[in-house]
């Protein structure tokens, strides 16, 4: 009945991609839509190498398949769940190094999807600087409840990377929502525009990925960009061989087109601010039932944190999953568990090692539900939580080694 599973893809285009879509030209090479595209993407990034991609995790495949390998770490904020799995894919590690006030979701900060700058000085002289390729700003920080990172931490952490050479990327998904959580909550932005704060937050790195599924309203599409020639020749030489000519990508042009037009709607200012908005008016109807939440709100989503809510299941039968399942059943909603199922491992002797965070995102598309649709959302989980200790916990009857939860089953204790 509500689909809450994801923002990526899911969102309603305007009127005017529509139009572009109809505009799209599908020459297999050199198409005047990559041409503009391209251009948006420059002008918001200031990267001026562009590479498209079908998709957020292909820019991701191809950076980390280069870069990575045995031996090597990327360091993040919080990495993503497909992010993440690229670079073990590739055979590196993935570490994340969020600020303390990240790991504790019901208390308020304005910054907790802040990368710890201290713990990054010394995981650098513990691993040192040539056995990193690549640290990575996730922002919003999606894994860590949508919270924004700050403009400080960004030039704090470039400061770090420039000092130890090592080249700052920013995982661009939701860049638009942070840059307006910036103008809304640091000093000295106030009377910025988002572009404005945007490509300030670009011009701190040497290059980023996006999936345009998110941030450009787009069904499909993402983008590397940056600024080392040498790097993105070998990404191009990767495109050629898995998603196509280095002027589509993957995509056709019709999709270029209307992610060209999605990047600059989802900077305007009244957009952002009932986008913000929602997100805050379905947090503080759950803060008010007592519901635990991730506080403040995040930019695309609410996180229900699993691990209070359901205090009586052990993190062991993931008690996200379990929540996941409640929601669906009681009232039709659909939403993910990020917490153990998604990012546990396992030990030596197979036992799980759980996840920080044992949450629950509903992430809202962006353009598509009404506020009676959100007070449906809020009532169901009010229900859910006041019939909390009916629900039981899960365990795992099949996985796949990477990415399990997109595919695993579950069954109940």
């Amino acid at each position: 009945m509500i689909d809450l599973l994801t923002d990526s893809g899911t969102s309603a285009m305007s009127s005017n991609q529509w139009a572009g879509i109809m505009q799209g030209d599908e020459s297999y090479a050199g198409s005047p839509s990559f041409f503009r595209f391209e251009n948006v993407v420059q002008q918001i990034t200031g990267m001026p190498l562009v590479i498209p991609t079908h998709q957020g995790r292909a820019a991701e495949k191809i950076l980390f398949s280069i870069l990575g390998g045995k031996g090597k770490y990327f360091v993040s904020n919080t990495f993503f769940d497909t992010t993440r799995a690229n670079i073990e894919f590739s055979g590196a590690e993935g570490v994340d190094l969020l600020c303390e006030e990240g790991k504790h979701p019901t208390i308020p900060a304005p910054f907790k999807g802040n990368m710890d700058v201290e713990a990054l000085k010394k995981f650098i002289i513990e691993k040192g600087a040539a056995n990193i390729p690549l640290c990575m700003i996730t922002v919003t920080n999606n894994s860590g409840g949508g919270q924004p990172v700050s403009m400080q931490n960004i030039k704090d952490v470039k400061k770090v990377c420039t000092e130890h050479n090592i080249p700052l990327f920013i995982d661009a998904c939701r860049f638009a929502e942070n840059a307006y959580f910036i103008k809304l909550r640091e000093d000295g932005y106030a009377t910025k525009s988002v572009k404005e704060i945007a490509q300030e937050l670009f011009s701190y790195a040497d290059g980023c990925t996006m999936s345009a599924k998110k941030d450009a309203f787009a069904n499909i599409g993402g983008f590397l960009a940056m600024h080392q020639k040498e790097l993105a020749m070998h990404c191009r030489n990767l495109l050629v061989i898995t998603e196509g000519f280095p002027t589509y990508g993957g995509l056709a042009g019709r999709d270029l087109e209307a992610i060209a037009i999605g990047l600059n709607e989802v900077m305007d200012e009244h957009y952002l601010q009932y986008r913000i908005r929602s997100i805050e008016y379905l947090t503080n109807k759950l803060i008010d039932a007592g519901v635990p939440v991730m506080q403040p709100a995040g930019g695309h989503a609410v996180y229900l944190d699993a691990k209070e809510f359901l205090s009586h299941i052990p993190v062991n039968q993931y008690p996200g999953q379990a929540l996941v399942g409640a929601l669906y059943i009681h009232g039709g909603i659909r939403s993910v568990e990020i917490g153990s199922l998604m990012f546990g491992k396992y030990d030596k002797n197979k036992q799980l090692i759980p996840a920080p965070l044992e949450l629950v995102r509903l992430a809202i598309p962006r353009r598509v539900y009404t506020q009676s649709h959100i007070d449906y959302v809020a009532e169901v989980i009010i229900e859910v939580f006041n019939n909390r200790h009916q629900i039981k916990g899960l365990l795992i009857t099949e996985e796949a080694p990477l990415i399990r939860h997109f595919t695993a089953k579950l069954k109940p204790v």
